[in-house]
């Protein structure tokens, strides 16, 4: 068993389930929506975007695009939730948590992605 490519798939997992965990619960209802969880799960998705860098196959490069594109949304969900408490008078209203779970709900629709294409390679690997 390769390790190397065990952890590699236990992080994209782990950015999958954990982003899933936020996005879970009623999208205007911030009790359903830990920060700690967003904070959780923008640090696995950027360590799983780290392992992506340096595999120059095709399907390498979509699986670092999809990565790359729930990192830009997760951030995003995260700068609006700190601009909502630090900056903004009326703070997290729904209508602010229901664009940061919808921002978190895109990330995980990239995850998704990145998921499916490591069970397509992972079929595709030759014994």
């Amino acid at each position: 068993m390769n390790t190397e490519k065990v952890v590699f798939a236990f992080f994209i997992v782990l950015a999958l389930t954990v982003n899933f965990g936020f996005f879970l619960g009623d999208i205007d209802n911030i009790d359903h929506h830990a920060v700690y969880e967003l904070f959780a799960a923008i640090i696995i998705s950027f360590i799983a975007t780290a392992m992506k860098f340096g595999d120059r196959t095709y399907i390498g490069a979509v699986l670092l695009a999809t990565s790359l594109v729930a990192d830009l949304q997760l951030v995003v969900a995260a700068v609006d939730w700190g601009l909502a408490l630090h900056v903004r008078e009326e703070g997290l209203t729904p209508a602010t948590v229901a664009r940061i779970v919808s921002l978190s709900g895109g990330a995980l629709l990239a995850n998704v992605t990145s998921v499916i294409l490591l069970m397509i390679e992972a079929a595709l690997v030759r014994r």
